[in-house]
């Protein structure tokens, strides 16, 4: 990610940074930002946590952050949050951290103005996989037994869902061959802390589209056309949502849609896609925070029917 690039997006003035902020105790790592609106007063506001990409092995909440105070301006309070990333740290480690990571900020919503029953968990590329996990712990409780974390959240807190460009199906995955298929065999072998990886608990709790149910949050989901990632993960999971009830956005393009959108393409805001994917982002945002369900039509089709 170009982090110069996406800087060129965030206008100045307007939001209000809280960083590194430990949510951990005493803990000097991992931790967590909080972007506020600088005019927002002490109306509690409505919570994205967003969880950063880097294939469970890399990645920083400092790689987000222009994008996130992107979102703070349109008047949310949006945190990014740091975790441990492997192989330093194993299966269920981030997730974990993650789960107190939103205890932290239910705690602490009064000292940020935060509404702790209005909250929206994101994440992109490994991050989608783990705020989708989150997600599920969350709303399931049969799933959250079966991973030993105790939900930090209610069902009725969590009012959607982004994800962009993740990793649902670990089955597919492990079918892969070249070098994608060997670094992402790679990236798990760390993660898991198994060389057998796709035989571990972990692969099979991490595989979301075996696991959501009905009960599963309003959820956007997003991925390029350019992305290998967008037919083999996230529309296999966007159909299956749709299969069992939950409310999906979807916002994909055709094969030959140009240019193509490669993975991460919604950080790249030089591109007229990622800028309406943006605003199709802020659409879905707005009502389900709300307590709407959000139009599925995307923001070029709304404008053309006004």
């Amino acid at each position: 990610m170009q982090l110069r690039t996406l800087r060129k997006h965030v206008h100045g003035g307007g939001v209000k940074a809280h960083r590194g902020l430990s949510y951990l105790g005493k803990s000097k790592r991992p931790r967590l930002d909080v972007f506020l609106p600088e005019n927002a007063g002490r109306k509690p506001l409505p919570v994205v946590v967003w969880v950063h990409g880097g294939a469970w092995i890399s990645g920083c909440k400092e790689n987000v952050a222009p994008y996130l105070e992107i979102l703070a301006g349109q008047g949310y309070a949006v945190v990014g949050v740091g975790y441990s990333i492997s192989p330093e740290a194993n299966y269920p480690q981030a997730v974990t951290e993650l789960n107190s990571a939103l205890a932290y900020l239910r705690e602490n919503a009064g000292q940020f103005h935060l509404d702790p029953e209005r909250i929206v968990l994101a994440g992109d590329s490994a991050g989608a996989q783990l705020a989708a996990q989150l997600g599920l712990i969350i709303t399931d409780p049969e799933y959250a037994r079966s991973t030993g974390v105790v939900p930090a959240a209610a069902p009725g807190h969590l009012r959607g869902m982004l994800l962009f460009c993740g990793v649902y199906d670990l089955k597919t995955m492990a079918r892969l061959r070249g070098p994608l298929g060997w670094g992402f065999r790679t990236a798990l072998w760390a993660y898991t802390g198994s060389k057998d990886w796709s035989s571990t608990p972990a692969a099979e709790h991490m595989s979301i589209v075996d696991h959501v149910g009905p009960d599963f949050p309003p959820t956007f989901i997003s991925g390029g056309n350019a992305d290998y990632l967008t037919e083999q993960q996230s529309k296999p999971l966007a159909d299956t949502l749709e299969e069992l009830g939950v409310h999906v956005v979807r916002r994909f393009w055709p094969k030959n849609h140009k240019p193509g959108l490669g993975h991460e393409y919604q950080f790249k805001l030089q591109l007229t896609d990622a800028r309406l994917a943006l605003a199709d982002t802020l659409n879905f945002l707005d009502a389900v925070t709300a307590g709407r369900a959000a139009d599925p039509r995307p923001v070029k089709q709304l404008q053309a029917a006004a």
